[in-house]
């Protein structure tokens, strides 16, 4: 008889190309989550074999469980191949078929007429605050999703093609120089009155010396990249639905930045609009 999983591979696989938005974003959920289960038993796995002792059932089940990660992989696969985004996202490096199509799940682009609403969305807008009793302000599959993005750029820092991973390693560095100056002395003072941290910690131990921890800092620069592939998502996103130019970031519309990073890592400059 053939097995039960093999029938629902099949059945299901037809029925992946009319995958809807909310059964990819639970999709998306389930698939880190299993893949944490599946990590956590293959390390099991390791350490009964270490110990001489059996493993045949263990090590079955973690099989299975990849083979369902594999499975989850081509439906999402086949969601985001039939969507412009969802083809634009793949073709960024670090970007896979799950993450690209957790934000085509997540991200209505009618509800977003500038990227700072999805940095806001994703929990990425540093005025959000999120007081006791309130109703979270962000999403927090999003917001997680984001994080994954992040750590998926710095793992293709070295990669030739990528271009977000650099983005985080010219970040960090400026991050750095600056921490080292001084410069989050205000930010590390608000960090100790506001939070309780342990004495005893690596934190503390910067944050008296006015300076953020590496960890901070490391955190601040996957932040940076990450709103900036945002931006770039949302400006291919808003062109394609809308058949127009998105309106610019808020930092050069409003802040005077005129540095533009374009997807491919180049830089344009942004004429200064006020003479027009």
């Amino acid at each position: 008889m053939e097995p039960i999983i093999e029938r629902l591979t099949k059945d299901v696989r037809k029925a992946a190309a009319d995958l809807t938005d909310t059964e990819a974003r639970y999709l998306v959920d389930l698939y880190y989550q299993i893949q944490d289960f599946r990590k956590a038993s293959a390390n099991q796995v390791t350490a009964m074999k270490k110990a001489e002792e059996p493993i045949a059932v263990l090590k079955w089940s973690t099989e299975t469980m990849e083979r369902v990660e594999s499975e989850i992989r081509y439906w999402l696969d086949k969601y985001t191949d039939r969507q412009h985004m969802g083809v634009w996202s793949k073709a960024i490096c670090g970007i896979g078929p799950v993450i690209s199509a957790g934000l085509l799940a997540h991200i209505d682009i009618k509800k977003a007429p500038t990227v700072g609403h999805i940095w806001r969305f994703a929990g990425l807008d540093p005025t959000l605050e999120w007081k006791k009793g309130e109703k979270r302000p962000f999403n927090a599959g999003l917001k997680t999703l984001c994080w994954k993005i992040g750590e998926s750029f710095v793992k293709v820092s070295g990669n030739d093609k990528d271009v977000y991973g650099k983005v985080w390693a010219a970040r960090k560095k400026w991050e750095t120089e600056r921490n080292e100056s001084g410069a989050y002395a205000a930010q590390a003072k608000y960090k100790l009155e506001k939070f309780k941290i342990g004495k005893n910690t690596d934190a503390y131990a910067a944050y008296s010396q006015g300076k953020l921890p590496p960890g901070h800092i490391h955190a601040r620069a996957k932040r940076y990249a990450v709103k900036l592939f945002l931006s770039h998502w949302h400006a291919e996103a808003y062109r394609h639905e809308f058949g127009k130019e998105p309106p610019l970031p808020y930092p050069i519309a409003h802040l005077g930045h005129v540095h533009f990073i374009n997807p491919d890592g180049s830089k344009t400059t942004i004429p200064d609009q006020s003479r027009d």
